[in-house]
């Protein structure tokens, strides 16, 4: 009798032993975040180590017209639209957030206050295709791809998730796009310069207003 007490006992102990909860929306926002960062230090190792090869802008249209490699562009569409190199591949890493749960809602709205008010960046969130597109694109796992963004810090997260892939020729566009001047590209598609393409919101009329100044400037 007293052994069934005690298993009753435990028994009922168990029940009141706190479940496990499931990851609140701010976790896991953490968690993206926690994982941004190991790619991205992941990324610097493998570019210092020569596993990935730093590529200077000046030096991206010898890579890829004379050394073979593909220009693989992985900013958000948005980015694309305004300027392209000609030819180029493009897969995004980031795709904007098209949840619409209360807790994203609020963090749309903080975003669009503190910085999509001035970048003209949308909330975006890590395309959880992106490596499936890219084999979509270029099943050649041998093949050379220069991997390339606004600045430089996403297409090196995308280099170490294509290095983790199996894609082992692969360049970084260093510094991204931002650090072109108008001769590193031939074939530049769009509204924008190239290295301007990451501007928006109400920073791009800032500076279109520099660049009017500077204009005005040397005229004078």
């Amino acid at each position: 009798m007293a052994v069934q007490l005690n298993h009753l006992s435990t028994l009922n102990s168990n029940k009141h032993e706190k479940q496990p909860k499931p990851p609140l929306p701010s976790t896991r926002r953490r968690t993206a975040l926690q994982l941004q960062a190991v790619y991205s230090s992941n990324g610097r190792q493998l570019i210092q180590s020569g596993a990935v090869r730093a590529v200077q802008p000046k030096d991206a249209a010898t890579a890829i017209e004379s050394e073979g490699f593909k220009l693989l562009d992985i900013r958000p569409a948005w980015e694309r639209e305004k300027a392209r190199v000609k030819g180029s591949l493009h897969v995004p890493l980031f795709v904007e957030d098209k949840d619409n749960s209360p807790v994203t809602l609020l963090k749309k709205w903080v975003h669009f206050g503190y910085i999509g008010l001035w970048t003209g960046q949308y909330f975006t969130t890590l395309n959880p295709d992106f490596l499936l597109e890219v084999e979509k694109a270029v099943p050649d796992k041998d093949s050379k791809l220069l991997v390339a963004c606004g600045e430089g810090l996403r297409s090196m997260m995308a280099a170490t998730r294509l290095f983790g892939g199996g894609y082992k020729n692969l360049g970084w566009l260093a510094g991204g796009f931002n650090r072109a001047v108008d001769d590193d590209f031939s074939g530049v598609e769009g509204t924008e310069k190239l290295q301007y393409a990451t501007i928006g919101g109400a920073s791009y009329y800032f500076l279109q207003l520099l660049i009017f100044l500077e204009a005005v400037g040397k005229s004078n």
